[in-house]
């Protein structure tokens, strides 16, 4: 039986007015905050505890599971107090529910006077000063293992009345949801009702420890009367009472099935599915996982759920046989670094829809001007040779292979000739392209339509697309006219491709039309890229079932780039925190396929650029600029990249795709966003970027375990890109393993913790990921007792080096640092300003004063003695 919970909210006579703008203006937001100070003559205790501001950990507001041999729940509170006001003493205390069956009673937290280690504050440089309380208590795990509800109140010692959290700033309380020692094999564990009558239920072996997965099988087949194109899901995640994580994952792809969840009014689960293929007797399929974690539930259905698919293919045998030889044509190390690493400009943004050769050339001037050096460059919309000039895009359609005449009189291969000698930094050129040819298809009359089998086709209208027919290469030419049209690509030096509007396959009336081009458009343009340009391709807008499931999730080939979200709108000022979290959050799933995820262009001199870039450089995946010309951020793009050896640009990509670390946060939850990525194997370092996609300022504790790969015995500090400060060192269960993060609306920053050890590397300094320059790296004690270090590096730059007992040395006396065994200056090694334990080496101005050559390596190799 479920237990009653009791009211939070105090007494009647205790409570106060909720006044945000007052409570706010104590010492956060207040515009007069850089008014001289003033000091009161007389102050009420209720006058302080009003203006006082109350961080909490666990947070307040969310739910958070704990771990089934967690023995005890660690509160940390920390109150801030303007010093305007006296220095007095405060309390605090957790109110809660979990003992003494379910009746609220309180925790008294303890006041630590002086913390070893007190968290560093970060963003909150320009507020008056602060006096800093600092609380902590352990709350014993419920016998019952029942959800603990928490809220805080506190007060100053010489008040009375105690002030809850609540009512000053209408947050929530917090729940603790308690896993289970063993997780319930059965699967009416989690799913009730008549859904699980429907179908046949497999209990599977997971390949992920600690979870628990199924497949269910329709028992009766029947297809739908409609095919609905409302938003559904092709993931759903749910966050138990008792702490485990349910993932759904529906299978679509197979043999035209597609298959999604909804909900009804009820909240029940509804599962939809289509059948385009009517003669093959299929049922759809649902796998069902559940596990300690979100990801080690979704990763146990995503590995079974490519099982499925790899069984399923409907391939023919010339293209089997192309898959079989991808190891011959797998990308090399170095293309990796021009492809994936390299600095790319798009000329979408930048240069709009009248494109022609002349501003393209223009353009990259003005980067070769400015010093902005890509490696890629995407010539976007509006190259095509296309009919029905002056109509609206969706009713243009695409005539002949070669270029337009009108922006490119030459043709397409003498543009790119001109662009590729004059600018060798350019190491690959891409064309944009839509999988139908262009948004309108394929023109009737033109050249394209006299060459190759076309077919018109009945769509469903689409945004911005309203035509309802559309004229394409039919789906048994597909292989020929992209391979056509790839070898003329490559004949005109162009060695990559942007394959846009992939979705168009989904928008397809008739289900029998649907069920061969989705296949046959997919097989036929995953070959062609790979053939010729392989796999340099970006396939965007094909975030549909069926595409997911067919192309991006099987494993059998190199992983593809693959657009994560909706365009970037440079425009519209509420699409660009939007654009952040939805990435972010669909990264949950789309790390988990053979893709590398795209988060769209972006430009350097805009409001949001530093917003974007951050994201970008947290995301793992491939960074774009679109600027106008003339119009660069030069100390942004510097953050953002760096110089190899060779004299090429390349973006810091940590090793793993970031994404949301709160899984179930919505965008409307005024909590900071957290994207966690991590550079390294076991042991290695851990990047956090926080993002307030919020109207209003935000202030939170940011906690130790909110970064990936912590490991729990280790020792760590944390760095803040934007301020440079390097926190005191922490460990998973010290008193307070945390900083201090505020944050204004549509503010950012990147955290990245260390492991501490007497000598840790840290990578490029001044960059937003510096630690993905750092490659490898390797230590030694000499006979001679002096320690040697190697570190591996990508890029140039200022590489720090965190070393505990660095206050007792000196870089004269006590430091060798070599590069390619030769003794670099004395001057190019200095202290950091910001921390006294930390080592900083110039490797770029090194380099450049002792003249040094790269020869064939592409990684730079420091040698650091230390006597």
């Amino acid at each position: 039986m479920k237990r009653q919970r009791e009211s939070t909210s105090p007494p009647a006579e205790h409570k106060w007015q909720n006044n945000n703008n007052i409570i706010d203006s104590g010492i956060g937001n207040d515009p007069r905050r850089d008014a001289p100070k003033f000091h009161l003559n007389f102050v009420r205790p209720a006058q302080m505890q009003l203006f006082a501001r109350v961080l909490c950990h666990p947070p307040l507001g969310q739910a958070l599971s704990v771990p089934s041999d967690q023995l005890a729940i660690q509160f940390n509170v920390v109150i801030e107090s303007s010093k305007s006001f006296p220095d007095q003493g405060w309390e605090a205390v957790i109110w809660h529910n979990g003992h003494q069956g379910g009746k609220w009673a309180g925790l008294t937290l303890e006041k630590v006077a002086e913390p070893s280690a007190a968290p560093l504050a970060l963003g909150s440089d320009d507020r008056p000063n602060v006096y800093r309380y600092y609380f902590t208590g352990r709350l014993p795990t419920p016998a019952d293992g029942d959800p603990i509800d928490f809220t805080l109140k506190y007060r100053t010692v010489s008040s009375d009345t105690w002030k809850w959290v609540k009512d000053t700033s209408s947050i929530q309380d917090g729940v603790l949801y308690f896993q289970p020692k063993e997780i319930p094999p059965e699967l009416h564990h989690y799913l009730k009702g008549g859904f699980l009558s429907n179908f046949n239920i497999k209990s599977l072996v997971s390949e992920v420890p600690h979870t628990q997965l199924w497949h269910l099988q329709q028992k009766h087949a029947r297809n739908s009367d409609e095919y609905n194109h409302a938003e559904d899901a092709v993931l759903s995640a749910f966050f138990r009472l008792d702490g485990l994580h349910l993932v759904i994952l529906p299978i679509s792809g197979i043999k035209g099935f597609l298959t999604v969840l909804k909900s009804d009014s009820n909240g029940n689960i509804i599962l939809n599915w289509t059948k385009d293929f009517i003669e093959y007797d299929y049922k759809s399929q649902v796998l069902v996982a559940v596990g300690r974690t979100f990801e080690a539930a979704l990763a146990a259905a995503v590995y079974q759920a490519r099982r499925l698919v790899a069984d399923n293919q409907l391939m023919k045998s010339q293209e089997i046989v192309e898959v079989e030889r991808l190891p011959e044509i797998a990308p090399q190390p170095t293309w990796m670094e021009n492809w994936y690493d390299g600095l790319t400009y798009c000329t979408w943004n930048a240069l709009g829809q009248n494109l022609d050769q002349q501003r393209i050339f223009d353009a990259l001037d003005i980067l070769k001007a400015n010093n902005i050096k890509i490696t890629n460059l995407i010539i976007d919309d509006n190259w095509q040779s296309l009919d029905n000039a002056g109509e609206s895009h969706s009713k243009r359609g695409w005539t002949e292979f070669e270029a337009n005449k009108e922006g490119f009189p030459e043709g397409l291969r003498y543009a790119v000739t001109e662009i590729r000698d004059n600018n060798p930094d350019i190491q690959h050129v891409a064309v944009w392209h839509a999988l139908f040819g262009y948004w309108g298809g394929i023109s009737p009359t033109g050249d394209i339509a006299k060459n190759y089998k076309t077919k018109t086709l009945r769509k469903q209208p689409a945004g911005g697309f309203a035509e309802d027919t559309i004229t394409v290469v039919d789906a048994d030419d597909a292989a020929r006219y992209f391979n056509d049209f790839y070898q003329f690509l490559l004949e005109s030096r162009i060695d990559s491709v942007k394959t846009d509007a992939q979705f168009f396959l989904d928008l397809l009336e008739d289900p029998k039309d649907r069920y061969r081009f989705i296949t046959a458009y997919q097989d036929a343009w995953t070959i062609a890229s790979l053939r010729y340009f392989s796999t340099k391709a970006i396939s965007c807008m094909s975030q549909v079932p069926q595409i997911i499931f067919h192309t991006q999730l099987p494993a059998d080939k190199p992983r593809l780039v693959v657009r994560n979200s909706d365009d970037y709108f440079p425009d519209v000022p509420a699409s660009h925190p939007w654009h952040i979290f939805a990435n972010a959050h669909n990264s949950l799933f789309t790390s988990h396929l053979n893709v590398v995820p795209d988060w769209d262009m972006f430009q350097t001199s805009h409001p949001y650029a530093s917003f974007h870039a951050a994201g970008r450089c947290v995301s793992g995946g491939p960074i774009t600029i679109t600027d106008k010309p003339g119009e660069h951020d030069i100390s942004l793009i510097s953050q953002i990249t760096a110089e190899t050896i060779q004299g090429k640009t390349v973006t810091l990509r940590p090793d793993v795709v970031g994404k949301s670390v709160d899984v179930y946060n919505p965008y409307e939850a005024e909590r900071l966003l957290k994207i966690g990525t991590f550079v390294g194997g076991k042991g290695g370092i851990s990047i956090l970027g926080c993002f307030n996609v919020s109207e209003r300022a935000l202030y939170e504790l940011v906690h130790l375990s909110d970064f990936r790969g912590i490991e729990e015995d280790d020792e760590y500090a944390i760095y803040s890109f934007k301020s440079g400060k390097l926190s005191p060192s922490m460990t998973l269960d010290c008193q307070f393993p945390m900083v201090l993060l505020e944050m204004d609306s549509n503010g950012w920053e990147i955290l990245t913790a260390y492991p501490l050890r007497s000598f840790t590397l840290r990578g490029s300094q001044g960059k937003m990921t510096g630690a993905a320059a750092l490659v490898g790296s390797s230590m030694e004690i000499e006979e001679t007792g002096r320690l040697r270090v190697k570190a591996t590096l990508k890029a140039l730059g200022v590489l720090g080096i965190y070393i505990s007992s660095l206050p007792s040395l000196s870089i004269k006396d006590h430091f060798i640092i070599l590069i390619y065994n030769q003794a670099i200056p004395v001057h190019t090694v200095s202290l950091s300003k910001t921390s006294t334990s930390v080592l900083e080496i110039d490797i770029k101005r090194a380099w450049d004063e002792m003249g040094l050559d790269s020869a064939w390596n592409n990684e730079l190799s420091v040698d650091i003695f230390i006597k």
